[in-house]
């Protein structure tokens, strides 16, 4: 994923939205994957974001799973979706991790083992906020950027986009993360 410009990565995620727009009448199964992240240049065949929900309870009647993030010692609250991958790392949870930046967009820190990535899309277009998994590294991801679609991808829940800006700040951010209930 490499850095962009300011104005070349919002002149990509201008195109992510158009595309995807414009992908709503295409068939899924029509788009192409790659090992790979998809970079700021180049635009997916089919775009589609995947959302957290913050709902209490899910499409599937399941509940959502509210956790905390102490990100510098700041309490942060955020909700995991019922995606077969944020069951599975809530089942890793708490978690001590040192978060570090990705080109910055994202903060990344490896996971103790891999999610399950049963039922997940083929990728997702992550937001500000956003907690994922990016499946072909085995990682976690936190963004505190808007960033263009990315093949292995899975949105896992989401923090206020007001607490991106303590990620933001530091090259490395120490996190805790738990349950909240």
């Amino acid at each position: 994923m490499p850095a962009a410009l300011p104005t070349l990565s919002r002149t990509a995620v201008t195109a992510a939205l158009l595309l995807s727009l414009t992908a709503c009448t295409q068939d899924s199964s029509s788009s192409s994957t790659t090992s790979q992240r998809t970079t700021a240049d180049s635009a997916p065949a089919a775009p589609e974001r995947t959302t957290a929900s913050l709902a209490p309870t899910t499409p599937s009647g399941r509940t959502a799973v509210n956790i905390r993030l102490m990100i510098n010692g700041t309490p942060v609250d955020a909700t995991l979706n019922d995606a077969a991958a944020a069951r599975d790392f809530a089942d890793q949870l708490p978690l001590d991790l040192t978060l570090t930046d990705f080109h910055q967009t994202e903060k990344i820190a490896d996971l103790p083992r891999r999610l399950s990535t049963s039922g997940a899309p083929e990728g997702a277009t992550p937001r500000a906020g956003d907690l994922a998994y990016y499946a072909p590294w085995g990682n976690l991801a936190v963004f505190y950027r808007d960033f263009p679609y990315s093949d292995g991808l899975i949105i896992l829940g989401h923090i206020p986009e007001s607490a991106t800006e303590q990620l933001a700040a530091a090259d490395e951010v120490p996190v805790t993360i738990e349950n909240a209930t």
